[in-house]
């Protein structure tokens, strides 16, 4: 059995974890930490856990074999500083501190998108999860990256639900904002475009175009609809190139392009990320949606886990979405 600790044990990202590996037929879930709750049984945090467990929170960790970092942009580097790890203990950080500067206190932090660095995860001692943005888009464009077709302005517009804001509540989180409400919010400045415009670099796309990236707050709680599309550039057909697509995911057990249309529903509370590509007016447009809790967060670093100690990726992860 792997023995997991997650600190940051009360946010989005740890309530997700929790409700996977609880069922995950390889983990033992040994401590979850935080330092504002100790001593108060999971369940009372993550509601949903209620009957599930009767773990409760901790102050710090015992012996585990992977320690899952869920805490705020900016502390994972400071919680590695402060606490000693077990020797051989494997760290997923779930927040941004690895994704563009990944060496730290000699460790060096394999970025985690499973599509594209599947066998350098397997022999990684630590991996930095991507952010949810950030793999909605990736997932739309690695294949194009691939064949160094990304030659003109990326026009990204992406809309994500209100628990990609994470836990801590502020005024556009706030029901009555959200409700009935949509809002354009770090238009072009993101902080995902780094690691995007690095990952698309390494996947093979040479002299990478600007990318302009819209992300918006929706009125839902979960899930991430991204409309991505930029001048086809290639000389193969359009039906080739979907099949391309198809080809390039084929060894993914998550990610699936798909012929019809697709909606957000389809991936809620599942690691799935689905494709829609299509062709207008010289432009190739690909529609890319995931939950942003679970392929675009939990359940991803869950994936990463799996890699790491040579179990078959998709262990704990088939998870039934909700379309209706």
């Amino acid at each position: 059995m792997i023995k997991v600790s997650i600190a940051g044990g009360t946010g989005y990202t740890a309530g997700e974890l929790l409700r996977i590996l609880l069922r995950h037929p390889q983990v033992e879930i040994e401590s979850v930490i935080s330092t504002t709750s100790v001593g108060m049984p999971v369940a009372e945090v993550h509601r949903d856990l209620l009957g599930e467990t009767d773990l409760c929170f901790t102050g710090t960790f015992n012996h585990p074999d992977v320690i899952f970092l869920c805490l705020g942009h900016g502390l994972s580097r400071e919680f590695l500083t402060m606490n000693t790890l077990p020797q051989g203990c494997k760290i997923i950080d779930l927040g941004n501190d690895f994704r563009n500067e990944p060496f730290f206190e000699g460790k060096e932090f394999t970025f985690g998108l499973c599509e594209l660095n599947k066998e350098k995860i397997r022999n990684a001692d630590q991996v930095a999860n991507p952010g949810c943005f950030a793999t909605s888009i990736m997932l739309a464009l690695l294949p194009l990256a691939a064949e160094n077709l990304l030659k003109e302005e990326i026009h990204v517009h992406a809309i994500t639900g209100s628990t990609g804001a994470g836990k801590k509540p502020g005024e556009t989180t706030h029901f009555s904002y959200r409700d009935n409400n949509l809002s354009v919010y770090k238009p072009f400045t993101h902080q995902h475009l780094e690691e995007i415009g690095n990952t698309l670099i390494a996947a093979g796309n040479s002299n990478l175009p600007q990318i302009n990236f819209v992300p918006m707050r929706g009125d839902f709680t979960r899930g991430i609809f991204a409309s991505v599309y930029t001048k086809w550039m290639g000389t193969m057909s359009e039906k080739e190139m979907i099949e391309r697509y198809k080809a390039y995911y084929a060894s993914s057990p998550f990610v699936f392009v798909s012929d019809k249309s697709i909606s957000l529903k389809e991936v809620v509370n599942s690691n799935k990320g689905l494709l829609h590509i299509d062709f207008h007016n010289g432009y190739i447009h690909i529609t890319s949606i995931i939950d942003n809790l679970v392929k675009g967060a939990s359940g991803q670093a869950v994936q990463n886990m799996n890699l790491m100690f040579g179990l078959d990726e998709t262990i704990g992860l088939k998870l039934k979405g909700t379309a209706f």
